[in-house]
């Protein structure tokens, strides 16, 4: 059976999108369907899977059955799953270009509310940039992370969790190569995370500005990562002392290998992720 598909990035962090509206294509989406097309050398290649599909017809899905429904919220649903075919909560890169490929072929028009497994996302086009309202950050404590090979041997380092509809695990390193090629997940504590997490090495380079490098659960060390990126700005603000929420609106620019993104916390508990997002590819496969 050949499908269509398209493919389309957000700084770098890359994604196949499958047009999936009335759900009937690809059902409940094999994950050994979608681990075939985020395959870079047999397959289109990309961090993860969009399907793109109406809420109502998700929430029909057996996938879905224990949900709680959003089609009264939102006409399309997120469907996102990480490179290795597992379900993931939300991403904050992937649903800019989710809405880009919903004004580009003209099925929203902005401000677009967007069902996510975190629930609802509004988004706002402007030109090129597309802000997300991913909602109040969750700062859940203290733990600790490492690497078994990095540039100096096996390290750990002090992280702050925070959960921006998935979790994350933010450390703040002297430099970005200190955690080394990030070819295996981190090392956690599989208590606090036993679905895995994601970890952020950050260095700082200036005021309200850092930098990061990131190694996703289920996708490995990517270009960039919006929640990530979100949860490094929540983190690099409390340690600067800005209180939670903040007094006034606060944005950090937060540079990823893949480019810059801009999060601002603002003062009613709203973080803001605001980037670019394009689609460069489209046909049909039948992987």
């Amino acid at each position: 059976m050949s499908y269509a598909f398209l493919k389309g990035h957000g700084t770098e962090n890359d994604f196949v999108l499958l047009p999936d509206h009335d759900g009937t294509v690809h059902g409940d989406l094999d994950p050994a369907r979608v681990a075939a097309l985020c395959d870079r050398r047999a397959g289109i290649g990309g961090d993860g899977v969009l399907r793109v599909i109406r809420t109502a017809a998700y929430d029909a899905l057996p996938i879905a059955a224990d949900g709680v429904s959003q089609a009264g919220e939102a006409e399309w649903f997120m469907d996102y799953r990480n490179g290795d075919g597992s379900l993931s909560e939300m991403c904050g890169n992937g649903i800019r270009v989710f809405a880009r490929h919903l004004v580009d072929e003209g099925l929203a028009s902005s401000p677009i509310p967007i069902a996510t497994r975190d629930g609802v996302k509004v988004l706002t086009v402007e030109g090129e940039l597309i802000t997300a309202d991913m909602g109040a950050p969750k700062v859940l404590g203290e733990t600790r992370v490492g690497v078994e090979a990095g540039a100096a041997g096996a390290r750990s380092w002090p992280a702050r969790h925070v959960d921006m509809g998935n979790p994350h695990a933010v450390a703040f390193v002297d430099d970005l190569a200190d955690a080394g090629p990030l070819l295996e997940p981190p090392v956690h504590d599989p208590a606090i995370y036993p679905h895995g997490v994601n970890v952020e090495f950050v260095v700082r380079r200036g005021e309200r500005h850092v930098a990061l490098r990131v190694h996703e659960r289920g996708s490995g060390e990517t270009r960039s990562c919006g929640t990530g990126a979100c949860a490094v700005m929540v983190a690099a603000a409390l340690a600067d002392g800005v209180g939670a929420p903040p007094a006034e609106d606060t944005a950090y620019r937060v540079d990823v290998p893949g480019g810059t993104l801009t999060v601002t916390w603002t003062a009613d508990d709203r973080v803001l992720l605001t980037g670019p997002a394009v689609v460069v590819a489209r046909g049909a496969t039948d992987l």
